[in-house]
């Protein structure tokens, strides 16, 4: 089951990595906020729960969120199949490492210049 699971996030990873360009973001912070907003959305997007729209920020990752939870319903069916609560623990996971990729194991200097 575990390994079903992990296929899956990779599945998502992958996708995001070949088609969205909001995780290429210059500076870290960056990188960690649009992660953050972005995916919760999405995870609630696809659990059809309300999401806030209060900030600029919000409706940004509500638009990059709402053509990511399209994406992921037409390229990934198995989702529909998928439990509330298991969606958002796949969401969680997806986070995790997206983060890894695009910030904490990122070999990319400008993350972190601090005159950037």
């Amino acid at each position: 089951m575990e390994d079903i699971k992990e296929y899956r996030m990779e599945q998502l990873v992958d996708h995001i990595m070949k088609w969205s360009l909001w995780q290429f973001n210059s500076r870290a912070w960056d990188r960690e906020n649009q992660n953050e907003g972005i995916l919760t959305k999405t995870a609630q997007i696809l659990c059809n729960e309300p999401v806030l729209l209060e900030t600029p920020a919000d409706k940004y990752y509500w638009a990059e969120a709402m053509v990511l939870a399209r994406d992921f319903k037409i390229n990934f069916p198995w989702l529909s199949e998928m439990e509330k609560h298991e969606i958002k623990q796949l969401i969680k996971s997806l986070k995790e490492r997206i983060d890894y990729l695009t910030i904490t194991g990122s070999l990319n200097e400008e993350l972190t210049a601090q005159r950037y």
